[in-house]
């Protein structure tokens, strides 16, 4: 469950990335696939690297995918500018 929680706070936090421009990786779906595997990844890491059984998952565990939601989407956002940036297709930077 604990999983499922951390996948779905990712998404949760995945949702505001309307507000960004689209420079993601991959675009919006590369936001996504950041927020997502961010997510569920840092939680892992802070439970161990293993995921907690379904009576040990509270609310503080979906609260613990937001650091690793805003990590993974902050990956995605730099490597779609980097990527930009080397192709000359983005907006021009000064």
């Amino acid at each position: 469950m604990a999983l499922l929680a951390w996948c779905m706070m990712g998404l949760a936090i995945w949702h505001f990335t309307i507000w960004l421009p689209d420079r993601f990786w991959a675009g919006i779906v590369g936001a996504l696939i950041g927020a997502v595997i961010g997510a569920a990844f840092v939680g892992w890491a802070i439970h161990g690297f293993s995921v907690p059984p379904r009576h040990d998952t509270h609310l503080v565990t979906a609260l613990e995918g937001i650091p690793g939601a805003l990590i993974g989407l902050a990956i995605v956002w730099f490597a779609g500018v980097r990527q930009e940036r080397a192709t000359g297709i983005g907006p021009e930077m000064a």
